[in-house]
């Protein structure tokens, strides 16, 4: 089993909140982390409705369901069950004790407003993401908080069990993906993945006619990671109306399956009307469904830097869930086109920028969008990084340094 870095957080919350909720795609780690939690950390019951008896019962009778268990229980794929939220509600409001209820779902419940109001102000929820390559090494990452601290970032001699990005990229973060060793073997799973969330997840969310669609629409946003979102020329490209395309774009982003990454602008305003940038929710997943699983010629592929920058998104987006920051996620660019690939925001708005190079050198050149951003942010402007493939931390001026990739899992 992966040691899951989340954990501590999640035990965090069930001290102190009568209603928890990790979230995340199926197929993350959901059921067994809670397995491990509920029998070591915090003793719990564990039902699972993909159970066709523990769902028929629930179904029938939400209140009477909830009345039989006695303590404290973990309840996986709670989405499958709507009309649970409401009892659940009803039973917490009874008596509030923390850790009474521990909830899993392969649905975003923030995503689903009849799930989220009725427990609002009583559930914490947490997302569970893809193992971080921290999580895959058991090495706890502290990239983030590094940065903001402002400490200079510094990697040591490369270890010689050294796996190199494009296999990283290709692997992605899946537990059963990690565990498969060829990659026609990890390209057969991703193939059976996709299918069971469009037969099921999809169809448990919501009634979709014309659902072969989907597979077609999957894949061409797989071919278009780090690009801007434009929903007018996918819907030409797909043959499908606009309304339809922003119904299948909403079920991927509740599934997990598809990121949005927002723009951000010093101006509030703005932030919501600029297009946001696309991201599937694992490089070895999108690698998959453009059909590039073979490492040579992924290094030879227009796709390796697109693929590149959402590996590096994706795992900042892994640590932000345990690390001290708690930062949010933005791109960046000026109307004179100078942009930044990862902007990262802190609660007190202090600003971090990250520029990804597939390439092994770094020039002066490569920072110009994060002076640009620098300038737009002003004093809060913390610093600006250059992730590229080379070996030496590299300072290039005042709060600029250039930052071998991997110290993204090592600091």
């Amino acid at each position: 089993m992966f040691n899951r870095h989340i954990s501590s957080r999640l035990l965090e919350a069930l001290a102190d909140s009568p209603v928890v909720f990790l979230h995340g795609a199926r197929q993350t780690g959901k059921s067994t982390l809670v397995q491990h939690i509920t029998s070591t950390k915090h003793p719990a019951r564990y039902l699972t409705f993909d159970d066709a008896a523990v769902l028929a019962a629930a179904t029938a009778d939400p209140a009477g369901f909830l009345a039989g268990i006695d303590g404290p229980v973990a309840l996986d794929e709670v989405q499958r069950v709507p009309e649970l939220f409401l009892a659940i509600k009803a039973d917490v409001d009874r008596n509030r004790r923390p850790g009474r209820y521990l909830l899993t779902g392969s649905a975003n419940v923030l995503m689903l407003p009849k799930l989220s109001e009725s427990l609002a102000g009583r559930m914490e929820i947490l997302p569970l993401w893809p193992l971080s390559q921290g999580e895959i090494t058991d090495h706890r990452e502290g990239f983030i908080d590094a940065l903001f601290a402002g400490k200079t970032i510094r990697v040591g001699k490369t270890p010689k069990a050294h796996t190199d990005l494009v296999d990283r990229i290709l692997c992605g973060g899946y537990p059963e993906a990690q565990r498969r060793k060829s990659s026609g073997r990890r390209r057969a799973w991703f193939n059976s993945y996709i299918s069971a969330i469009l037969q099921r997840d999809i169809r448990d969310l919501a009634n979709v006619e014309g659902l072969s669609a989907m597979p077609r629409l999957l894949t061409l946003l797989a071919s278009r990671v780090g690009a801007l979102l434009n929903q007018a020329e996918v819907s030409r490209s797909l043959g499908i109306p606009q309304t339809t395309l922003k119904r299948y774009m909403a079920l991927l982003e509740a599934t997990f399956l598809v990121q949005l990454l927002p723009a951000w602008s010093g101006n509030l305003g703005k932030r919501l009307v600029r297009s946001p940038k696309l991201y599937l929710n694992d490089t070895g997943l999108a690698s998959a469904l453009v059909g590039q699983t073979d490492k040579s010629a992924l290094r030879q592929s227009q796709l390796l830097g697109p693929l590149a920058e959402s590996f590096i998104v994706m795992e900042l987006r892994k640590q932000t869930t345990w690390s001290r920051t708690e930062p949010s996620l933005f791109h960046f660019r000026t109307l004179g086109g100078r942009e930044v690939d990862l902007v990262l925001e802190s609660p007190s708005g202090d600003v971090v920028g990250i520029e990804v190079k597939v390439s092994a050198t770094v020039r002066a050149d490569d920072f110009k969008g994060l002076h640009a951003l620098a300038e737009d942010a002003g004093k809060k402007f913390r610093r600006g990084v250059v992730l590229y493939q080379g070996q030496e931390s590299v300072p290039f001026g005042k709060n600029l340094q250039a930052v071998p990739i991997d110290a993204l899992w090592r600091t």
